[in-house]
């Protein structure tokens, strides 16, 4: 462990006029705070946050961050208190302390709901001050760093934690190093074996190859000096889990992997990178579609660069980023650069990103979200991607995360854009909208009006902004649907006890019921939330709701014979409303068909056995069997909430038998017992209306004749 002393010089080599008294007081704090605590290792405990501020100070951070780090564990493992600290600290310090402790207790691997929520809140943290997640991230990395000591099912708890969140979160700061380096500590628990054989690889071909690096290094080196460039060439191997994850991606074993090499050429100028760009391509080839130009087009993070990858000796790639020194500086501390330090004063790094702009950039599209799932995915998706850079037809530059489609496109464009999007045409041609985005495209958005989002757009496009208007969209569609139906039903009840029905009732039931208006009263109606019946009853709580007597389901039909009985034909279904006909059968009585069925071509020319018929005016009890031909959706609680809809709508389930059954949809046959073809059509539209239901219709089976 280092002491006050060693922490102190640290600092003091890039920031002279550090407050040298306060760090020393800081560190005499923790110790005694932390005093008689020990580690899984058995080392002291306060050794831990010395650590963290030493990692702090690489990225020649300020002395309240530095400070941080020493009392980060004081609120949450000691007497310590917040006021305590602010008493002693200042109030800055004791925000900050306070900050990485609340991110302490998030328990960002847990189920995921309570995940989703977490994330919010460490989004809520970070947008306050980000040198919170500074030394959240610092601390991360220690603990990474000396995992060994804890126990194998914490580590791995711990590991995939840090490849989940943490290792993501860095990069998307655009601290890469450290992104690569939690990860190739949390692939050291995860999969020790395939880590040990890629360094065996390794072992084996700088064997055969000799040192690749310093050849290549002196030959770039050489060339730049050739074309009157000043620059520093840095070379080095890939990490152990950035060549295993581009085997994974690549599906290629590590004798087939080329690009395992990585050089920084880092040049004074800007337009020295670009000097340095045709040099390196003078000498050697290019890669196609392996160049990047992040100085024109820098990422949302500040980060600056040019990236291309060239064929180098013996056939073998070799990654190449060009860069300015004040450019590498940002690379390697991304939005961490905003807060360091050189000769005493905050650096005035003209490429550091303002911390403020940066965080609400990345959490606006967050605020609107409600569904909890919904802002994990977007977190998840903003954190893991890489950015493409394309254009609109007018030459502006549209930034997305690689794998978007031309639909991420529009969305990023102008949510109206991406809604009434019907096509889309890259470089002039046209292509699906599932198409994946290359750098450097032109992309076209062909609307319409009229034009709505699909459902299946869900799953075409990548980025959480276009996830969360198309969701909205469809709500705001599936809305307006359930209004329309349920005007229809409240019609209907309000016609059946023979009120007109009209905006003040519909307004005055609101109120009564607790509803915000008229118009949301519809759309709980259109979704089941509520019936049209209980409505009426809220309304006219003295009117009896059923009005006349129901009609004997025996004495139904009018124009049959005295003495002449009658049966429903199983293969039509026909309802009271309908119009039908009977057909006669010797012993059997008259079977009722509906005037539509396809089973009476077979008695067309029988003209003696019809039968003219109509149902009795009045009002059916509800014992006429139809089936219905029902898709719904494979997920937990959907049959039982179409059962409970069928239950509301006054209809019963006298059978159900399922036709098909699929990963994501069921497909089944319901029998429901109703009055009439009014009640089978408020019945239906309600079951249409419900966003689980994908397809409805009346099932005829014509295998079934009498």
């Amino acid at each position: 462990m280092i002491d006050a002393d060693d922490l102190i010089a640290l600092v003091q080599n890039y920031n002279p006029k550090t407050n040298a008294k306060l760090i020393a007081h800081a560190y005499e704090y923790g110790k005694r705070m932390h005093e008689g605590q020990f580690r899984h290792s058995g080392e002291p405990y306060f050794s831990h946050p010395v650590a963290v501020a030493a990692i702090l100070t690489e990225q020649q951070l300020d002395d309240a961050t530095i400070i941080t780090a020493l009392l980060h564990d004081t609120i949450e493992d000691t007497r310590s208190t917040y006021s305590e600290i602010e008493k002693e600290f200042g109030r800055e310090i004791a925000d900050l302390v306070d900050g990485v402790t609340k991110l302490t207790n998030l328990q960002l691997s847990s189920t995921e709901t309570k995940q989703a929520e977490n994330f919010r809140k460490l989004f809520m943290a970070m947008s306050k001050d980000l040198r919170v997640i500074l030394v959240k991230l610092a601390d991360r990395l220690h603990n990474m760093r000396t995992i060994r000591s804890m126990r194998p099912d914490k580590q791995v708890q711990k590991a995939r934690e840090t490849m989940d969140i943490f290792a993501p979160l860095a990069g998307r700061m655009g601290m890469q190093w450290m992104r690569e380096e939690l990860e190739d500590l949390a692939f050291r628990v995860l999969n020790p074996e395939a880590r040990n054989s890629i360094i065996r690889r390794f072992i084996t071909l700088q064997r055969e190859t000799g040192d690749v690096i310093q050849r290549i290094t002196a030959d770039m080196e050489l060339e730049l000096e050739k074309a009157g460039i000043k620059a520093e060439v840095l070379g080095r191997a890939k990490k152990p889990h950035s060549i295993w994850r581009k085997m994974e991606e690549k599906k290629i074993g590590f004798s087939r992997l080329s690009d395992i090499y990585g050089f920084r050429v880092i040049v004074p100028t800007e337009a020295d990178c670009y000097a340095a760009l045709g040099a390196v391509h003078q000498r050697w080839r290019a890669v196609p579609g392996r160049f990047k130009d992040y100085i024109s087009q820098p990422k949302s993070n500040g980060y600056r660069s040019i990236h291309t990858t060239v064929s180098g000796r013996d056939g073998k790639r070799v990654e190449i980023q060009i860069r300015t020194r004040e450019m590498h500086e940002v690379a390697e501390s991304g939005v961490a650069a905003h807060w360091s330090y050189r000769d005493g004063v905050r650096a005035e790094n003209p490429f550091a990103v303002d911390p403020a702009k940066w965080i609400s950039s990345l959490t606006e599209r967050f605020d609107t979200e409600e569904d909890h799932d919904e802002f994990l995915e977007a977190v998840k998706l903003e954190m893991y991607t890489d950015q493409v850079f394309c254009f609109t037809p007018k030459g502006e530059v549209v930034k997305l995360p690689r794998g978007a489609t031309p639909l991420d496109f529009a969305y990023a464009i102008h949510t109206r854009i991406g809604d009434g999007c019907v096509g889309a045409k890259i470089d002039g041609i046209r292509v699906p909208l599932w198409t994946r985005l290359k750098n450097g495209q032109s992309v076209e958005i062909m609307t319409a009006e009229g034009q709505r989002p699909q459902v299946t757009w869900i799953d075409i496009v990548a980025t959480g902004r276009a996830k969360t208007a198309i969701r909205r969209s469809l709500r705001e569609e599936d809305k307006e649907r359930f209004i329309k139906l349920g005007r229809e039903l409240a019609r209907v009840a309000f016609e059946h006890v023979g009120r007109r029905m009209t905006e003040k009732a519909l307004t005055t039931a609101a109120n009564h019921l607790g509803v915000h208006n008229s118009t949301e009263l519809l759309a709980r109606i259109g979704s089941a939330e509520l019936t049209a019946r209980k409505v009426i009853e809220t309304l006219y709580p003295d009117l009896p709701q059923e009005t006349g007597d129901e009609i004997d389901a025996a004495r139904a039909v009018v124009g049959l014979n005295p003495g002449q009985t009658f049966r429903r034909a199983a293969c039509c279904q026909p309802v009271p409303g309908e119009r039908i006909v009977g057909i006669s059968y010797r012993g059997k009585g008259v079977m009722i068909h509906a005037i539509d069925c396809p089973a009476l071509a077979e008695v067309e020319e029988e003209s003696g056995r019809w039968v003219d018929l109509h149902w009795q005016e009045g009002r059916h009890p509800a014992v006429h069997n139809v089936s219905l031909d029902l898709t719904i959706a494979n997920d937990s609680g959907v049959l039982g909430r179409i059962c409970t809809l069928i239950g509301e709508q006054r209809a019963n389930i006298s059978d159900l038998v399922f036709i098909d059954r699929k990963p994501d949809f069921y497909r089944l046959i319901v029998d429901v017992e109703l009055r009439d073809i009014e009640h089978l059509h408020a019945l239906m539209l309600a079951l249409e209306a419900d966003s689980d239901v994908a397809s409805i219709s009346r099932h005829r089976d014509l295998e079934r004749k009498p």
